[in-house]
């Protein structure tokens, strides 16, 4: 990889009641295989710490943690994961608590990445959004989460939420070549 930049979605940690969550369309369980939250939890944590590096940038696109004592569960096993976090908010982030604690170095609503063709959110932006530039427009790639295992939009778009990404971040160069 030649960039140190990655990212990752919906992680939920802590999130009990998101193992019994099924698909709608087909009755299966969105995160099949954990037999209790701690699983899923080491599980992400082991797979980010497999790809992620100290001096990587991790941005997080939104719904971080949820569950029962939300802080307490951030403040123990938060500096267990390598690299330099920064959010963009999710609709179930504590924002207060996140922004607060220390967590991250920066917490947005979005990130644009023009000189890579990116436009980082949580949700899937409307596609008359992710043009940029001046005078020539450029067509950005939405790199989103919010959806889980459900497919993005059809155009410009890329879900990473974890579902989707076997539970590990994923390296801006392959969003780039998506």
């Amino acid at each position: 990889m030649t960039r140190n930049i990655w990212v990752i979605s919906d992680t939920h940690w802590n999130h009990a009641n998101i193992l019994r969550f099924t698909d709608s369309n087909t009755g299966e369980l969105i995160r099949p295989g954990f037999n209790s939250v701690k699983e899923m939890n080491e599980l992400m944590i082991q797979r980010w710490n497999e790809v992620i590096r100290p001096g990587d940038i991790v941005y997080h696109l939104g719904d971080v943690v949820m569950g029962i004592d939300q802080e307490g569960w951030m403040k123990q096993h938060w500096p267990r994961l390598m690299g330099k976090k920064r959010l963009i908010v999710g609709n179930h982030d504590n924002i207060k608590m996140l922004s607060s604690g220390g967590f991250f170095g920066k917490v947005q609503m979005w990130r644009v990445f023009s000189e890579f063709g990116l436009i980082l959110s949580h949700v899937p932006l409307h596609e008359s959004s992710l043009y940029r530039g001046a005078g020539e427009y450029q067509q950005m790639l939405n790199v989103h989460g919010h959806i889980h295992q459900h497919p993005s939009p059809p155009g410009p778009y890329r879900c990473v939420c974890v579902e989707q990404t076997d539970y590990r971040p994923v390296n801006i160069d392959e969003l780039r070549s998506y």
